[in-house]
């Protein structure tokens, strides 16, 4: 089992970043795949990105391609999320999950709120 923690969000405004962390422990968290959704109220949650085990190929959500970038470190154990040039309908709590062949899990959240 992984166990999945996020940090890193708050109120901000308009066109300020915030880079989103996901602490991972549990079993070995390079065998996971990792990826960072969203979800708004009354909306459903939505994919923003993904990233490989190994960190070498990423894909992105049309909504924050060029905005928002995925990484992990490995080594600590640790997935982010970059993102700039925030917009207030990028208010949401943010959510990382693991994903193998055989399981997922997901962190229990953290708020971004951005203001106008």
């Amino acid at each position: 089992q992984v166990q999945l923690v996020e940090s890193g969000g708050g109120l901000v405004q308009a066109g300020d970043s915030l880079r989103l962390s996901c602490a991972a422990s549990g079993r070995t968290f390079s065998s996971y795949a990792m990826g960072w959704f969203r979800q708004a109220p009354g909306k459903e949650r939505e994919f923003l990105a993904a990233i490989i085990r190994g960190g070498g190929s990423t894909r992105y959500a049309d909504s924050v391609k060029g905005r928002f970038t995925i990484s992990r470190d490995n080594t600590r154990n640790m997935g982010y999320l970059h993102m700039n040039n925030l917009k207030p309908e990028d208010t949401a709590v943010y959510y990382c999950k693991a994903e193998s062949t055989q399981h997922f899990y997901w962190g229990q959240g953290t708020q971004v709120t951005v203001s106008s």
